[in-house]
This record gives C-alpha cells, structure tokens and sequence, in this order.
C-alpha cells in the first residue's frame, strides 16, 4: 500500500467512526424529542432517516457525482429481475436499520449496541439453518463468549446486594429482530453479488448503497403507516414546531447514509483481520463516547458485559486465522 493510500485509509477510518458517532447521538436524540420509548413515532423517525437517503440517493444520481466519493456515479440500468432481487436484499437492510432504532429507542444507546454485538450468534444460525453454512468450530466456540456479554450487561444488583436479571423486552427483541433481519442480509447479498454480471450492472459501492436506500426506504412506507399512520399529521407538525427535532432528524440520516457507505469503502484497502479490529474499536467508541456524550454513564455491569461481548465478536471474527495449521514451507 502506497503511502497516499495509507493517508487515505486513515481519513476514512476517522470518518467513518465520527460518522457513526454522531449518528448514534443524533438518532437518540430525535427519538427523545419524539418522545421516547412511550412516544408515537419511532417507526416514522426511522422511515423518514431512509427517506432522507433516498433523497440523497436520487441527488447523487441527478448531478451524477457521488458527493461523499466526488466520483462519478450515475442511475444503474438495472432489468425488472435485476430491481427485484436488489430490493429484496434492501428490505432486510431496512428491516435491520428499523429494529436497530426501535432498539436504540427502548433503551440506552449502550445497552443497544451490546445487544447488537450478538449478530454473529445470528449470522451463524441463519447461515446453518438456511443456507448450509455452519460456522467452524473455531468460531462456534466463541458464540458463548458473546452470549455471556449481553447476558452480563442485563445482570442488575439489588439493594440486598444480589444479582437479578433486568432488561428493557422491547430492546432486546428489537435487537434481536435487527440481528436476525442482518444475518439475512448479509448472506443474501453475497450470494446476490455472486450473480453473474450484476455487479457490473449496479457500476460500484456507491450504487449499491444507493439502491439499498432508496427500495429499503419503499419497503418501510407501508410498515410506518400501518403502525403509525393516525400519527402522522403529529409527526409532521412536531417537524414544524421543533426545531431540535427536525435538526436531528435530517443529520441522523445524513449521517447514517455518509459513515455506512465510508465503512465499505475501508474494505477495498484492509484485510479481514484489519477490518475486525476496525470494527470491534468502532463499537467501542459508540458505547463509550455516546454514554459520556448523553451524560448516562456505564454501569459497572454495562462495562464487563460489553468488554466481554465485544471481545468474543472480535475472537469470533479472527477465529479461523488464530487456529488455522500453518501452511508446509515449500522446498
């Protein structure tokens, strides 16, 4: 690697993780101007933050620069059967965007994403159970090391002292739904990329992050309406009247399209260990930054269980490299 794309990696690195940062801080906040875990609108606030990446998608492809890449990107010609399959990938990746929000609305921003930390756990049921695909040893041996995590995290003392397990419902199935929704996703877009030509139909990361926005934000309209449609026109007046709202709102998607498709560009440029580490350190600064940003600190059990959690998704990741045989020498 040449050292002006060294430079390059490390200024995406940083964006990505401020990206994500600021994210998670702008989501939380619009969902508390909203109203919280007991207020209306959590299915629209997650809608309307892929509706801000469709239009953000649609402008991309009207002045056909990408102003995240400054590349060239113009609309993919992509067939009926090409539009079909893409969309479905897209409706597991808004399904898992909605229950990571509703996740992240029901409890803390921390507790969220050690829920979250389990999505291997998922991926690997998903991938056993529907596509043929079992883990390794090697890895399977890490899935408790993770579970421990988030059972940990959930561990709350009472004022005798003893240990009780206590846990917002709503966080943890949402968590698990957004989880599940990504484990297919993930396995449904590999196999999707596979497809002869599609690829180069598509034209690029760009694209494809597009494209995921704007059929995942179609796929999410008709869900809204029907959890939160007699909502709608008090959603729209609080965008009128609450500045705060409105201002969070419009930069959590902003921010939630920008540090997604930055964090796949990092793939171009690092190995898969790199990206573990990349991606394990990334979490961490979430829960940790965001927790002292919204002035709600870790409880000591947050702390162990996400150290725990986060190590095991990280073992996991490297898993197959630490207990591969070494390749024979050659003479």
């Amino acid at each position: 690697m040449s050292a002006g794309e060294k430079v390059k990696l490390i200024g995406l690195f940083l964006l990505w993780y401020l990206g994500n940062y600021y994210y998670n801080i702008y989501n939380k906040v619009a969902l508390n101007e909203g109203g919280g875990k007991t207020g209306p609108y959590p299915y629209t606030i997650a809608t309307a933050q892929l509706g801000i990446g469709f239009l953000w998608a649609i402008a991309s492809w009207m002045i056909t620069i990408n102003p995240i890449t400054f590349a060239r990107q113009v609309m993919p010609k992509l067939s009926f059967s090409d539009c079909m399959s893409v969309s479905g990938v897209s409706v597991f990746s808004a399904l898992a965007h909605l229950g990571s929000v509703l996740t992240m609305n029901a409890g803390s921003v921390a507790f969220g994403q050690i829920v979250k930390a389990a999505e291997p756990v998922f991926a690997a049921g998903v991938n056993t159970l529907f596509y043929s695909k079992p883990p390794t040893m090697a890895k399977a041996l890490m899935l408790p090391i993770i579970v421990l995590g988030v059972a940990i995290a959930c561990l709350k003392p009472d004022k005798d002292g003893h240990y009780k397990v206590e846990f917002e419902v709503v966080a943890v199935l949402a968590g698990s739904a957004a989880n599940l929704a990504a484990a297919f996703k993930g396995s449904e877009n590999a196999r999707l990329m596979s497809a002869p030509g599609l690829k180069e139909r598509i034209g690029g990361t760009g694209n494809q992050f597009a494209l995921s926005q704007v059929f995942g934000f179609i796929a999410l309209i008709p869900i809204a309406l029907y959890m939160e449609g007699a909502n709608l026109s008090g959603f729209v007046k609080l965008c009128q009247t609450n500045q705060k709202f409105l201002y969070n709102l419009v930069l959590s998607g902003l921010t939630f399209y920008g540090y997604n498709e930055l964090s796949t560009m990092t793939i171009h440029y690092t190995s898969a260990i790199t990206q573990s580490v990349a991606n394990t350190a990334k979490r961490v600064i979430v829960i940790v930054g965001v927790a002292i940003a919204l002035g709600k600190p870790l409880t000591f059990e947050e702390k162990v269980g996400s150290a725990v959690s986060i190590s095991g998704v990280f073992l996991y990741s490297i898993a197959d490299s630490l207990f591969s045989k070494p390749k024979a020498k050659k003479n």
